[in-house]
């Protein structure tokens, strides 16, 4: 498995902690990251997401929330949501949307329900349509 992708793994499990416990301290987080097994390249990879995601978190629901007429973010399963969260993150900054839309539907699939990959691809897609983004396209800074 790349330092990446177990960087976004512990990036999700940490949120999910966040999202389940309530816990707001950095100090908390990383106490329940190290009960993880990865390498200091994976584990500062994800401290960038998770860190990136609380700090962005309004604007990346606002992004998500803008393709779906139905649903809002807090609706979804709790796992999906936040993968989707560290997609809309990476393609904001600068990852490619198919690389980001892989890596997210990749994840989903180990942690999520049977429908959790598609789900999040069509989210995904939408998402990045909504931005303007065409394959291989980086975001530009508005």
């Amino acid at each position: 498995m790349s330092v990446r992708r177990k960087g976004r793994e512990l990036a999700l499990q940490v949120l999910y902690q966040l999202d389940m416990s309530g816990e707001m301290s950095e100090q908390g987080l990383h106490s329940f990251a190290e009960s993880f097994d990865a390498s200091p390249r994976a584990r500062e990879f994800a401290w960038v997401l998770v860190r990136g995601v609380r700090a962005e978190r309004a604007a990346i629901d606002a992004q998500v929330e803008s393709v779906s007429e139905h649903w809002k973010l807090d609706r979804l399963a709790q796992i999906d949501a936040t993968v989707i969260r560290i997609a809309v993150y990476e393609m904001t900054h600068g990852l490619p949307k198919e690389i980001a839309i892989n890596e997210a539907v990749e994840v989903a699939r180990r942690f999520g329900t049977s429908e959790s990959a598609a789900f999040v691809n069509g989210v995904l897609d939408a998402v990045a349509k909504r931005m303007g983004l065409e394959r291989g396209q980086k975001p530009v800074a508005s």
